[in-house]
């Protein structure tokens, strides 16, 4: 193989593969993260890139109503929280504070306060159900939890509660600037800034803790991709691309989400931000906010592509679409360059679990390398490894991806067993996906090892449905796929083995799992069979169910 070319313990420069060790190494430049040693929290160090004077543009828009929040606005009103949070509240650092709320001016504010107070911000979803909170406050462990008025009542009745809006949450807000500022806090980059919540490889949701420094290296692996495409068009005689106004329909407790914003912030650029998706109202705020990325997941490009409504927007201010959440398929790639021609497609590839993005395309060149995930993000390392024999595999060859950097998590919190099974003890994070390398460093993502579907970006695990359906009288056995869909990328299909005598029906089954779930995790699709297949061990053949179910098609279900 020609990108093997490399002599016995170097590193190719074309792969990062060293064939000596059978670990691929980042080729991207890696810049320099502030000393490990140094006491800081990841807000003290997004505020320190900012530029004096501060950016003259908003740092936030609420994309629904066109209010703005300029930085100095947006900093004071950080800091004046901050003080509250710190003298009225009482908040220490390692403080765990939930956040459930949809995706509002006040929420970076909020999530920013806590962290530059060594506070841990807790973000979760305002679509969950009581018992889905009750478990997340069983991980957690959060003193306090900060909730919009509709979701509020859905919280253990033990959590002390402050609602979003509230004349409690505005003294909190103005408290800050009457009183004095926090102390100084020496809050090590080891320590946990937020702790999100992912299925991570099955069953239930778990408690992600993500560290400070696991936050700052990521806003450095932003701000060298953004080194290396404005060198890239300086090089070619072009103007570097503008601050960015990214256009964040993404909900702020998802690991995508919550790093746009961050990333956002610390490069002095403006996040316009959507309560809730919704398609037109997004090409209206594109148009209207003259927004230039739009990160997204799969379907966006699909709906995209096939909207009247986008051809009559102006969308001419998009410059970059980020894809992230779910692989993008080489042919839809392909359909919407040549409907949106003007538009690069930057695809990336991240988990909770890695902090948010482990590799990405880069520029115009790389960008066009459809159906990859890009190059691995500075600092980082992995290896491909045969989920059979444990052996580290060559490109070109496909096995588990592994990666290790400074973006790896903690742990799950409270679940020591999960941790263990998930990062070794030489800090390899095992992915649960069937990935290879190219011979040019690009990584591909084949399937999924992990069980996971992937329904419009969310994470919905089987597991947890399976559950919930044998927990049915009516019920004897059952087992939840990922059925393809070209809007949800995937939705979650049920096979229902009936009890004898039972006459339960599908709309039966997807109300019974509905009253359980968060809406993005309802079975939409339901075949009763007569037996759920099964390895000697007992463990569901799913990748049957799959095939049958499309060998089936949707007249037949």
């Amino acid at each position: 193989m020609a990108g093997l070319a490399a002599p016995p313990g170097g590193i190719d420069p074309r792969s990062g593969f060293c064939a000596a060790t059978r670990t691929y190494h980042s080729v991207r430049t890696a810049g320099t993260f502030p000393p490990e040693s140094l006491p800081v929290t990841v807000a003290a160090y997004a505020f320190s890139l900012l530029s004096s004077p501060l950016p003259d543009r908003p740092a936030l828009i609420d994309a629904a109503t066109g209010i703005a929040v300029s930085y100095p606005s947006f900093l004071a009103a950080v800091r004046s929280l901050a003080g509250g949070l710190w003298s009225s509240l009482g908040l220490r650092p390692g403080h765990v504070a939930l956040v459930v709320a949809p995706s509002r001016l006040d929420i970076p504010v909020l999530h920013f306060a806590l962290m530059s107070i060594g506070a841990v911000v807790s973000p979760a979803n305002p679509a969950s159900t009581a018992d889905e909170y009750a478990h997340q406050v069983g991980l957690s462990r959060p003193v306090v939890a900060f909730a919009a008025p509709e979701v509020a009542a859905k919280l253990p009745a033990h959590l002390r509660t402050v609602v979003l809006g509230s004349d409690e949450y505005s003294r909190l807000s103005s408290a800050g600037a009457q009183a004095a500022a926090p102390p100084p806090v020496a809050v090590k980059q080891s320590d946990t800034a937020a702790v999100l919540y992912s299925s991570g490889t099955t069953g239930r949701v778990k408690a992600v803790a993500i560290t400070h420094r696991n936050l700052i290296a990521l806003i450095c692996a932003h701000a060298e991709n953004h080194e290396k495409v404005t060198a890239e068009a300086t090089e070619a005689g072009e103007e570097p691309p503008p601050p960015a106004v990214t256009l964040l329909p993404l909900p702020l407790f998802h690991v995508f989400g919550f790093m746009m914003v961050l990333r956002s912030v610390s490069m002095g650029e403006t996040a316009v931000l959507m309560e809730r998706f919704d398609f037109g109202a997004a090409l209206r705020a594109i148009e209207r906010y003259r927004v230039t990325l739009l990160p997204a997941a799969p379907p966006l490009l699909v709906a995209m592509i096939k909207s009247e409504e986008a051809r009559r927007r102006d969308l001419s201010s998009l410059l970059v679409i980020g894809v992230g959440g779910a692989p993008l398929g080489r042919q839809v790639a392909e359909r919407f360059a040549a409907v949106f021609p003007d538009v690069q497609i930057v695809q990336g590839y991240g988990l909770t679990e890695s902090s948010g993005s482990v590799a990405s395309t880069v520029g115009p060149e790389e960008s066009l390398a459809y159906g990859s995930v890009g190059k691995l993000a500075s600092h980082l390392q992995a290896k491909i490894v045969d989920p059979a024999t444990g052996e580290a595999l060559r490109p070109g060859q496909r096995g588990e991806l592994w990666i290790r950097g400074p973006v790896v998590m903690k742990g799950y919190v409270g679940d020591d067993k999960a941790t263990a099974e998930t990062v070794d003890s030489e800090g390899w994070l095992k992915t649960g996906d069937l990935c290879y390398f190219n011979e040019d460093g690009f990584l591909y993502i084949v399937d999924r090892l992990k069980e996971l579907i992937k329904y419009k970006g969310y994470q919905v695990p089987p597991a947890e449905l399976e559950r919930i359906l044998q927990s049915h009288p009516g019920i004897a056995d059952a087992a939840v796929i990922p059925y393809p869909d070209e809007d949800a990328g995937q939705v979650p299909m049920a096979f229902i083995v009936r009890q004898p005598g039972s006459n339960l029906t599908a709309q039966q089954v997807m109300d019974y799992v509905g009253k359980h779930v968060a809406p993005y995790k309802k079975v939409r699709r339901v075949a009763f069979v007569t037996a759920i297949p099964k390895s000697a061990a007992g463990k569901i053949l799913r990748r049957e169910l799959v095939q049958q179910a499309v060998s089936m098609g949707a007249s037949k279900l």
